[in-house]
Parts: structure tokens; sequence; C-alpha cells
């Protein structure tokens, strides 16, 4: 692997970790929902996470191309809790940083890392 790509990888799990940490932090501690249980909206925000990790952590390029259209989910997520909830802007604005940082390295990564197993085949 090349060394771009291998940095790419390493941005893209730093921000899915930190993300993550970030909403699980925030729903369940920080600022828990006074009309929704925890567990659910834990369930409703972080589940969707869960489901790309094994891919992410053996390093496949599909993994990485579908994460980052994830990514813009938390993406508008975080733009919209921004806008409404002027007390939580800080951890609004985290999530929507930690977004755009998945959301471009993973991209870069699928790209680098899909190129570099398509020279590998040979024609």
């Amino acid at each position: 692997m090349s060394r771009k790509a291998r940095n790419a990888q390493i941005v893209s799990l730093t921000a899915f970790f930190g993300l993550l940490l970030l909403l699980m932090g925030w729903y369940a501690w920080l600022a828990p929902s006074r009309l929704f249980p925890v567990s659910l909206v834990l369930l409703v925000m972080v589940t969707p996470l869960l489901l790309p990790l094994r891919g992410l952590l053996h390093g496949k390029p599909y993994t990485y191309a579908w994460t980052s259209l994830l990514a813009l989910v938390y993406f508008a997520h975080g733009v919209v809790e921004a806008y409404v909830n002027p007390a939580e802007r800080l951890y609004a604005a985290a999530e929507i940083l930690l977004a755009l940082i998945l959301f471009l390295a993973a991209v870069l990564y699928a790209r680098w890392r899909s190129q570099e197993l398509k020279q590998d085949e040979g024609p």
C-alpha cells in the first residue's frame, strides 16, 4: 500500500472513531435528549456508523467509498443541529468537521487504493 493511501486510511479511521465517540458522548452524557430515551437516540445515531466498521478496519476500498456517503448524512445532521440548537453548536461544529474529514479522507483512500489494486492486477 502506498504511503498516501495509508495516510488517508489513518485519517479516515481517526475521523470515524472521533465521530463515533463524539456522538456517543454528546447524546449519552454531554447533552442527552429530554424527549427520547438515551438508548433510542444512540441506536438511531450510532448504529449506522457501526455498519462499515469491519470493512474499514480491513481496508476495503468499496467500504470506504460508501462510508464517504454515510459521512454526508452526519454532515447534514451537524448543520441542522448547529442551526436549530444554539446551545449545542460546539458539538455540531465538531460533528461537521469530523464528517468532512471522514468524507474527504475516505474518498481519497478509495480512489488511491483501488488504483493500486488495478495496477497490481496488470493488463
